[in-house]
């Protein structure tokens, strides 16, 4: 009788292992949740580009956070700040087309022109970082439907967005302002693309991009670049 008892209780304890090694395997074969795959994106995007001052802020702070952004930015400017270019693309953000001159009157004269003035930019950065740019946002906003199929046909990723720190639509604001602007055109957003600006007019871009990134860092949102 004690016999059969210790081969039942063997068998059990047997039986028992079989289970929990099919659990075990069947967890280990399970990609694990994480938090990171609910955590929102936020993209820090910057037109008008490059200046000498506010762009080199807002690199001194993406380097310091260890936060890549994308740079759309116009050919013109660049003359005399190739070094500000190179370091974007050194530090691993992305550099996109905005436009050469940022005239509308020219670059959407025609949709020929407006091909022209892309080219015209990328070949500009290409030369510039040896990065051909993938990225382009056009000038002013708004649609145009057909530029738009003739950009994806050169390989051109249109990138727009949704939500706004204010330097473009607000009257001098200061640094506190736009801040609060870029949470609250970005709140209930799960993706937010936040249009900002670097041209040297926008030093408080510049003195506001801490905070913004502080608070959405508190929100558990992770930083994106195209």
């Amino acid at each position: 009788m004690l016999k059969r008892n210790q081969y039942l209780l063997l068998a059990a304890f047997a039986v028992l292992l079989a289970i929990l090694a099919h659990f075990s395997g069947r967890m280990a074969a399970t990609p694990a949740f994480t938090f990171a795959d609910e955590r929102r994106e936020v993209f820090l995007t910057f037109d008008d580009g490059p200046s000498t001052v506010v762009t080199g802020k807002i690199l001194d702070t993406l380097q310091e956070e260890n936060i890549k952004a994308t740079f759309f930015v116009v050919g013109e400017r660049v003359y005399g700040r190739e070094k500000v270019l190179k370091r974007m693309v050194r530090e691993g953000h992305t550099v996109g087309v905005h436009s050469q001159s940022h005239r509308y009157d020219k670059i959407y004269a025609s949709a020929e022109a407006l091909v022209g003035d892309v080219q015209a930019c990328a070949k500009l950065i290409e030369e510039t970082t040896g990065v051909a740019p993938k990225v382009y946002r056009f000038p002013g906003g708004g649609r145009h439907e057909r530029e738009e199929e003739i950009l994806q046909g050169l390989g051109y990723h249109i990138v727009w967005w949704n939500a706004v720190n204010g330097d473009a639509e607000l009257t001098a604001p200061d640094a506190q302002t736009l801040a609060e602007t870029a949470l609250r055109t970005s709140k209930g957003k799960k993706r937010v693309v936040l249009l900002m600006h670097d041209r040297a007019d926008c030093a408080a871009t510049a003195e506001a991009l801490p905070a913004i990134i502080k608070a959405f860092r508190e929100e558990g949102c992770v930083f994106r670049a195209f």
